[in-house]
């Protein structure tokens, strides 16, 4: 999927006191932990096609992100064997790469949980038996994608396209809480419309009551229509007022987090319970870092060449592992034009990352530009 990774004009939305108090004064709610243990801070890394595999995920870990979303996982090439039974298995990497113990591979910071699966397809029988192999592989969450705005998607009535048919996507949801077991929570990544129309937010409000009526733990809603795709800035005002009119029910936002200030101001502003980030972690896994120091009353720092360079060559390490030099080369070039956003001369360094073919090239585009 190929998405617009430059903020837009964003609204300055208003916030109650400065972002420094709004993290310090901001806990958890208690009932995310409790279902599911070890998401332990109110953000997380979101799932986002072309990005989100399991060495981006294990690099955003280890800098404070405390749960992470797969990449959408289609339901029948799960079910035909294909992607997804193996690139997306969460203990992969932890099995190929380390000792093969629990205790060791943690220690070797290899722990790809707690992790949600997140599912996209067409037919309710087949979402069914797509959630039951990820049951399979160890997921901890089992999250229905009902959001994503690709126009693929859309021909193949997948995704945001079932937030026009609100019968069709109950039934899928229906579908998979029905199969996966009681004590796997389900989650749902919804969109706040299929476009602007009264008729269609009537819709997913329908949608949206069902989700937690069948038992669904929350609902992440990103605050763009489907519509829009990813063109113009979000409306925090529809993640306010929603969160307002059902103060009961978990609802993580999304849309337009670009920095760590945005987690703590989409959380003031909206009263969200978290903030799903998604491309605005892109070769910044430091927004989860940062956003845990502001949380201990801490400084939010920029990261040092020293850092960048070790999250750069751990990154890349994993994705060797992952997809052979060949396909892990071409996706890291993409990371590391993002990376290098946070260096001194980053116009500079973004264009020897862009011009990386080989290994070769990406240790010299180290030693020239990360040396210490």
């Amino acid at each position: 999927m190929s998405v617009d990774l430059s903020p837009p004009d964003l609204p300055n939305y208003p916030i109650s006191r400065p972002v420094a108090e709004i993290a310090r004064a901001w806990k958890i709610d208690e009932r995310i932990p409790a279902t599911v243990q070890g998401f332990d801070a109110p953000f997380f890394q979101a799932g986002l096609a072309g990005y989100s595999d399991g060495a981006m995920r294990l690099v955003a870990r280890r800098h404070g992100a405390p749960f992470c979303v797969t990449e959408a996982l289609l339901d029948r090439t799960l079910i035909n064997g294909g992607k997804g039974r193996r690139k997306e298995d969460p203990d992969l990497l932890a099995t190929e790469c380390g000792m093969g113990e629990i205790e060791d591979n943690i220690a070797a910071g290899l722990d790809d949980h707690p992790i949600a699966g997140q599912v996209m397809g067409t037919h309710a029988d087949e979402m069914a038996r797509a959630s039951e192999i990820l049951v399979s592989m160890n997921y901890d969450v089992i999250d229905v994608n009902l959001a994503c705005p690709v126009k693929k998607i859309k021909k193949s009535n997948r995704g945001g396209h079932f937030l026009a048919y609100p019968d069709e996507a109950i039934e899928i949801l229906r579908a998979v809480r029905a199969v996966v077991p009681k004590e796997i929570p389900c989650t749902v990544k919804l969109r706040r419309a299929f476009d602007d129309t009264p008729a269609m937010a009537e819709k997913f409000e329908q949608i949206f009551a069902a989700c937690y009526e069948m038992g669904y733990a929350w609902a992440v809603v990103h605050c763009r229509t489907v519509e829009q795709k990813y063109l113009g800035p979000g409306k925090w005002e529809f993640l306010r007022d929603l969160v307002a009119r059902y103060p009961d029910r978990v609802i993580f936002g999304s849309g337009d987090i670009w920095t760590v200030d945005d987690i703590f101001r989409m959380h003031d502003y909206t009263g969200v319970h978290g903030v799903s980030v998604a491309r605005g972690c892109i070769g910044n896994p430091w927004i989860f870092t940062q956003a845990r120091a502001l949380m201990r009353g801490e400084e939010a720092r920029i990261p040092t060449l020293a850092e960048q360079r070790a999250a750069l060559e751990s990154h890349f390490e994993l994705a060797m592992q992952l997809h052979g030099e060949a396909v892990g080369g071409r996706r890291m070039r993409k990371f590391g034009i993002k990376f290098a956003s946070h260096h001194p001369r980053g116009d500079e360094v973004k264009r020897d990352f862009i011009d990386c073919e080989t290994v070769a090239d990406w240790k010299r585009t180290l030693t020239k530009w990360y040396s210490v």
